[in-house]
């Protein structure tokens, strides 16, 4: 075997051997590299090809060259294909391998030995795979090219016959040409475009082509089959239905322009988005100076490097395309193509432009966004013809607006995503040219643009700004949310101004000049501090949409006049009670809000809607939820009402007209829980569209008896869409019942990537927990892992994933579960602690995620200017969207929280919750519901009643994390006090004896009797984990069967641990085994009937006997060999987190009498007439082996016809029992035995599995 290079190929199905597996191991820089074939060309053909000799395993080092793997393949060249799309020829000097290691380590993975086992994955396949030849997909080929041999004849008379031709439709041409001379160069070429294709009906399987034109040629073409007419029949008519000669060949992973296009002398735009075009080749960029009518290329991602220089002698073009191709600089021979009018350098690495670029006087669009650029380029002076400067995503730092002032012909500046800190004016000249100006997503404090005085439109959202100053002489828009505000100032008054908006600021009142606006229809100042809408606001003329929400405005002031408003949004404020007169008549006779439509009055403190709103007769949404309102306002005669919303308030009852408007669609009233709605009532609402009424609550079960860690509820409601596309996961019981997985998966627009996540990520993770206990590793590893496996699902389509894992916490002991919460996207996880919010995950957008979004500019993406990489999603990390890498990533946002007693709830939800509802609302909205489910629909339905339209999903989880959780306390367990002393707890109405249940645990209790060397058992028994245990007696300790994750038993420092051997026996197994089990259990030895376990042995000084209970009368007395040894020892399997101990037991202890009513009453009857009785047990010793399990619950263990099995303690641990068991009988003083009193007491062996 080759060590340091590539191994021969080996056949898929031989797999890894144990030699190249050990060759591996070795040594994190080898590898394997997946050789396919050329027709395994997507990856559904992943499992066929597993099995054929088309694809080949190559073994080779992070050194290996293409070059070497192609000598011993026999290739020419190795292609690379990306997530199923481009195929690019590699380089000799690429090397494979590390191509590999590069691709998954920008994914995410981190451990080297880690990224070597995913690139022995096959599924990698799916985002990246290697071929030995090209492959070729047939619906690419007849795009391209189509050609064949055919019988033709030219014209339309039947004059001509019929012959055998070489035919080739390619570009905008059909090209005949003789069988003989088709090498030679005499053919005949037909234009299509413009032209006619049809089908000839006097013969089978044939076309007639035509060219346009009054000498239009003729020629028909008889094919063999009909699905090979067809296939000629759909490209020719593309090519004839156009008006001007396009050839587009986008995305075919072309190198170059196949020679039979050069004949399309007529094209006069050629697309070759892409692509791999190269530079020296016989159809390469070189050649493209041949098309003679060419006026626009459009070369965009195709990754050229270097600016093909052959490109300046095409002098017809007028539109060129260079995006995102890596270039560093222009040449100055881009100066002669004086025909130029649009040219795209977007995406590239420019930081200057060449002065020759002044010479194209004919350019009218320049585009440079995305770049490297500091400043703008003076060359922009020169360009007279430019009316914009587009720069958004470079690296301006300093706007000079005296630079801009030089430029008379620039009237619009795009300035987004950039670096922007400070605008510097250099003389009070003002500005009369600039007209719109883009500045959003800059770190820009203050902004004064008084200077600019023909300014119209202004985007300033998503900067630091505290105070904005303007000139109002031409100001129409103004954009300015998400700032900082405290003070805007406009001189003077913009008389033009119709739209303002400058929500989520800090803005304590309305500017006065928005007040004296006489043209403003939208105002928008929701999210702020206001206390009071100013009157003159509310009496504007022109307003029409007026949004105030989300602040703290006590009262609005009366109105006197009609107003033209039509949308009213004053939800979240603290408004009592509206004035009388809102909706009344005006003095003019007509009412005040004539034209009003829409309503939102939801959040505020409400008790009454004044009577008058039935003035309002175009009202169709009024929205009043989560109010005090108690009654139902006179709304039902609005003629044109459509949407009510008054869900969460007070009301008693339902006043209903004699005929319910038609339009009504949509009537909310959940949520009023004194609202009883009678029969009569709901067949009057029968003939809502949507009707939402709460539902009478279900029996629950009394919370005293059954208590658990936690619960959740799931609501997932459509919206105005036709498909959900949002899933979730909840596993309460997750791996062996020790934790629960919750999960949220948003599709956007696709379902099919959800669905796939909700059954897959859960076994992920699983997977993943059990190779590493790190929370940071197995969780990125889960979302890593999950994004592969979304195989050709996740090529073109993705989705934002959230998942959280609540397990026990090994690392923190003062806490007893822990958190963690990983995700990418826009869905969140928020926690209730003590009642506030704490965010748990990150929103990965581009709006909200500043590195991420320099992340995406410094890889060269092109971000619209509705904030989405390529056009195509906001985020920033998602699964899947595999085509969209290295800009889309799916390593995750992690997180992990020690849960304490303090948290109440976790909340999941997606985009369209987190986008209507606030952390504090949702948690407020929650945390007094008493179900779950109920808690969930809860926040979809509020998120819905605040305007979302879109898929919105929610997910509620209750924590019961504190004592009131506690199974051990279920069970009557004497909890741990904090310094290791018993605290009493007292649990109301305990719940009354019964047999013990066999459904969740197994324990075994032995009689012993125990001498300085050994303890012999006589009975193994079972008893269950769950049931509830109750003494004879009322002051008798209730039997705890186990403890909790909350309440570990405490250890004992006094001695170490010691390693010792038990041996079990019963009358119910002969081959130490359950009936039930198929094989033995691994760790627990079998010989014969003789089953033994290691366990571990700590043994304790009888320092705790001062404090044991005296006698009752009717407590039997231990026997006098008892009394001899001094102590009693019972011995428990414990809680595998806690260690394990050997407590003296009293002699003086409570014991159930041995009464056969009595002990069927309180013990087990096992198979063999005895009885077991549920006695307490707080000496405990730890198993460090699971002992098999019944599909019952139980544990049988191997019988012996004598029932002679011991307790064998090893030699080296005989002196230091003696010496204990001497301490202990020295501490006390023994009684004298009453023989009336001497009842054996049998030792306790209890393993709750």
């Amino acid at each position: 075997m080759k060590r340091n290079g590539s191994r021969n190929c080996l056949n898929r199905r031989s797999r890894f051997g144990s030699r190249e597996r050990d060759w591996l191991r070795e040594d994190v820089r080898r590898g394997c590299v997946y050789l396919y074939g050329a027709d395994s060309t997507s990856a559904a053909t992943t499992a066929a090809a597993a099995t054929s000799s088309d694809l080949h395993l190559v073994l080779c080092t992070v050194e290996t060259p293409a070059s070497e793997i192609c000598a011993g393949e026999g290739r020419e060249s190795l292609y690379l294909q990306l997530h199923g799309d481009l195929v690019r020829r590699l380089e000799p000097t690429e090397r494979p391998l590390q191509i590999v290691y590069d691709y998954l380590s920008r994914l995410g993975f981190d451990d080297p030995v880690r990224i070597q086992e995913e690139a022995t994955d096959p599924d990698l396949g799916c985002m990246l795979r290697f071929y030995g030849e090209k492959p070729c997909q047939m619906d690419h080929l007849d795009r391209i090219l189509l050609s064949g041999i055919y019988n033709v004849r030219k014209g339309k008379t039947q004059l001509h016959k019929w012959a055998e031709r070489l035919v080739v439709l390619c570009g905008t041409c059909l090209i005949v040409s003789s069988v003989k001379d088709c090498q030679t160069g005499k053919m005949h070429i037909l234009p299509l475009v413009g032209g006619k294709v049809e089908e000839v009906k006097r013969r089978q399987h044939s076309l007639a082509f035509s060219s346009a034109g009054a000498q239009a040629q003729t020629y028909h073409v008889s094919f063999e089959t009909l699905a090979e007419c067809q296939r000629w029949q759909r490209q020719a008519s593309k090519v004839v239905s156009q008006r001007i000669s396009t050839v587009d060949l986008s995305c075919y992973s072309l190198e170059e322009v196949p020679e039979h296009l050069f004949y399309s002398q007529d094209i006069t735009y050629l697309n070759l988005r892409h692509n791999f075009m190269q530079l020296e080749r016989p159809g390469g960029l070189d050649t493209l100076y041949r098309f003679s009518q060419l006026k626009g290329l459009n070369l965009s991602h195709n990754k050229l490097g270097l600016f093909p220089v052959l490109l300046c002698e095409i002098s017809t073009l007028t539109e060129l395309n260079l995006s995102c191709n890596g270039f560093h600089d222009l040449p100055s021979q881009v100066g002669s193509l004086l025909n130029l009018q649009t040219l795209s350098l977007d995406g590239n690495f420019l930081t200057t432009l060449p002065e020759e670029l002044g010479n194209l006087q004919q350019l009218s669009s320049l585009g440079i966004s995305f770049n490297n650029f500091s400043q703008i380029p003076e060359v922009y002076e020169k360009l007279t013809m430019l009316d914009k400067v587009v720069m958004a995503g470079n690296r301006l730092e300093v706007l000079n607006l005296g630079v801009l002032n030089r430029m008379s012909h620039i009237k619009h500046v795009d300035l987004r995503m950039n670096h922007l800190k400070t605008v510097v004016t250099e003389n009070l000249e003002g500005n009369k040219y600039i007209t719109h100006m883009d500045l959003r997503d800059n770190q820009l404090a203050d902004l004064d643009l008084s200077s600019l005085c023909s300014l119209e439109q202004l985007h300033c959202e998503r900067n630091q700004l505290r105070e904005l100053t303007l000139s109002g002489f031409s100001l129409r828009t103004l954009y300015a949310s998400s700032n900082r505000l405290t003070a805007v100032n406009v001189y003077p008054v913009p008389s033009q101004l119709t739209s303002l908006e400058l929500s989520r600021n800090l803005l304590e009142c309305v500017p006065d000049w928005a007040c004296e606006a006489k043209k403003m229809e939208i105002l928008d100042v929701s999210y702020n501090l206001l206390t009071e809408v100013p009157m003159r606001i509310l009496s504007s003329l022109s307003l029409r949409k007026l949004m105030v929400g989300h602040n703290q405005v006590q009262s609005l002031p009366v109105l006197v006049e009609h107003i033209p408003l039509e949308l009213l949004d004053i939800q979240h404020n603290l408004l009592t009670r509206l004035p009388d007169t809102l909706f009344s008549k005006a003095l003019n006779k007509l009412n005040k809000l004539e034209q009003l439509e829409e309503l939102n009055l939801s959040g505020n403190k409400l008790k009454t809607i004044p009577t008058t709103i039935g003035n309002c007769k175009r009202l169709h949404t009024l929205v009043a939820h989560s109010n005090n309102i108690s009654i139902f306002p006179e709304i039902l005669q609005l003629p044109q009402i459509q949407f009510v919303d008054l869900s969460c308030n007070d009301l008693t009852e339902i006043l209903i007209p004699e005929a319910l408007p038609a339009t009504l669609q949509d009537l909310d009233l959940t949520g009023n829980t004194n609202l009883v709605l009678e029969h009569k009532t709901l067949d009057t609402f029968s003939h809502i569209t949507t009707l939402k009424i709460d539902q009478k609550p279900l029996p629950t079960t009394d919370p005293t008896v059954t208590s658990t860690f936690w619960s959740h509820g799931l609501a997932e409601m459509a919206g105005q869409r036709n498909k959900l596309c949002v899933s979730a996961l909840a596993v309460d019981n997750f791996a062996e019942g020790v934790g629960a997985v919750y999960g949220m998966f948003d599709g956007d627009r696709n379902e099919e990537l959800p669905r796939l996540l909700q059954c897959t990520m859960a076994d992920v993770l699983l997977e993943e927990v059990q190779q590493s206990t790190n929370d940071t590793v197995f969780m990125a590893n889960t979302f890593l892992v999950s994004h592969r496996k979304l195989g050709m699902a996740g090529q073109k389509l993705g989705s934002s994933a959230l998942l959280c894992y609540i397990r026990p916490d090994t690392a923190d002991p003062t806490s007893s579960f822990s958190l963690t919460v990983a995700n990418v996207g826009t869905c969140q996880a928020v926690l209730c602690r003590s009642g506030k919010p704490v965010p748990l995950s990150k929103v990965f957008s581009l709006e909200q995620d500043p590195e991420e979004a320099q992340r995406v500019k410094a890889q060269k993406a092109i971000i619209t200017e509705d904030n989405k990489v390529n056009g195509v999603t906001c985020c920033t990390r998602m699964l899947g969207c595999t085509y969209l890498y290295p800009w889309i990533l799916p390593k995750p946002h992690i997180s992990a929280t020690p849960l304490t007693i303090q948290d109440e709830l976790l909340i999941l939800g997606n985009k369209a919750l987190w986008e209507h509802l606030s952390y504090t609302e949702a948690v407020n909205a929650v945390r007094h519901v008493q179900d779950p489910l109920a808690a969930a629909k809860k926040l979809c339905t509020l998120a819905q009643s605040y305007g979302c339209q879109d898929n919105v999903g929610a997910m509620v989880v209750y924590l019961n994390i504190g004592e009131e959780g506690c199974t051990c306390e279920m069970n009557g367990l004497t909890l741990p006090g904090p310094v290791g002393f018993a605290s009493t707890t007292i649990i109301k109405d305990p719940p009354k004896p019964t047999t013990p249940s066999s459904s969740s645990g197994i324990a075994s209790e032995f009689g012993s009797e125990m001498s300085t060397s050994e303890v012999s058992s006589e009975v193994g028994s079972t008893a269950s984990d769950e049931h509830n245990t109750v003494g004879l007696d009322a002051g008798l300790l209730p039997r705890p069967e186990r403890r909790c994750s909350l309440h570990p038993t405490p250890t004992s420092g006094v001695f170490q641990r010691q390693p010792s051997c038990a041996t079990f026996s019963s009358n119910q197994s002969d081959n130490g085994l359950d009936s039930d089990d198929d094989q033995p259990v691994e760790g627990v030895i079998t010989n014969g009937s003789k089953v033994e376990v290691e366990v571990d042995i700590h043994c304790c000084r009888g320092r705790d006997l001062e404090n044991a209970p005296t006698l009752t009368e009717n407590s039997p007395t231990p026997c006098p060999e008892e009394h001899a040894r001094g102590s009693f020892f019972g011995i428990r399997r414990q809680n595998s987190v806690n260690s394990g101990i050997l407590l003296p037991v009293s002699k003086d202890r409570m014991e159930l009498q041995k009464s056969p009513s009595t002990s069927c009453l309180y013990g087990k009857k096992l198979s063999n007439g005895s009885i077991v009785p549920l006695q307490d047990s707080l000496n405990l010793i730890e198993v460090a082996t699971e002992a098999p399990k019944r599909k019952t619950g139980y544990f049988a263990a191997p019988t012996q016809l004598e029932p002679e099995d011991q307790f064998v303690v090893p030699r080296d641990l005989e002196e230091e029992v003696k010496e204990q068991m001497k301490q202990h009988q020295e501490s006390r003083p023994e009684p004298e035995p009453n023989e009336e009193d001497r009842t054996e007491l049998p030792e306790e062996f209890d393993t709750a599995l």
